[in-house]
């Protein structure tokens, strides 16, 4: 890819800067089930109480009496969110060198589906890992779904932040690691970059910084 002509870049979160085993918190979840039940979550859907705590349709108190009332869950708030939280890792410290060395050089920011149980426990990450003030001060400007109330793949989202910040589509890159999130922000008319593993974005941009 060329990126000569890129001045702006808009990251995800999960699976891009954050590691992510979306089965971990499946398992932990399951395990707070008095029966056998199927937790209805992935990367590529969820079912409507999870979708509403992402869009700040409902609260984690709402949250967690929808997982208890589905799910037949007798569990605390603490064990609850514990369970949901299982799926953030860990975010390698190369990671963040990287994006203070692109602040440098282009826009960044961050657009991430998310929501308030997830964004208390991946501050308390960076907190404790690292000498930044808070994963925002990484970017320009973060967009959380919960806090803006709508989400990725949806095109508006993408054309806000567009026009908000006034930037040249043609010359923004946006990285996910979601497949239906990079068709979407195509169709908008950004550049696009699907982030798979093995690829990180400190190979992606080695020749960079």
């Amino acid at each position: 890819m060329d990126l000569t002509q890129i001045k702006n870049i808009i990251f995800d979160l999960g699976g891009v800067i954050i590691n992510l085993d979306y089965n971990r918190s499946i398992q932990e979840l399951q395990k707070l089930c008095k029966d056998n039940c199927h937790i209805a979550y992935n990367q590529r859907e969820q079912s409507q109480l999870f979708d509403m705590l992402e869009t700040g349709a409902s609260s984690p108190e709402q949250f967690r009496a929808g997982l208890r009332d589905a799910y037949g869950i007798t569990a605390p708030d603490e064990e609850i969110d514990r369970a949901w939280n299982a799926m953030l890792l860990d975010i390698p410290q190369q990671r963040i060198d990287l994006l203070l060395e692109l602040g440098k050089k282009y826009r960044i920011f961050l657009l991430s589906n998310t929501n308030a149980i997830h964004q208390k426990r991946f501050n308390e990450i960076v907190a404790h890992s690292f000498t930044i003030p808070s994963l925002d001060s990484l970017f320009e400007q973060a967009y959380y779904s919960h806090l803006i109330g709508k989400r990725k793949p949806d095109a508006l989202v993408f054309e806000e932040i567009i026009a908000m910040n006034k930037l040249q589509k043609q010359e923004t890159l946006f990285i996910d690691d979601s497949i239906q999130h990079i068709e979407s922000a195509k169709k908008v008319g950004l550049k696009t970059l699907h982030l798979q593993p093995p690829l990180t974005i400190n190979q992606f941009f080695k020749d960079v910084v």
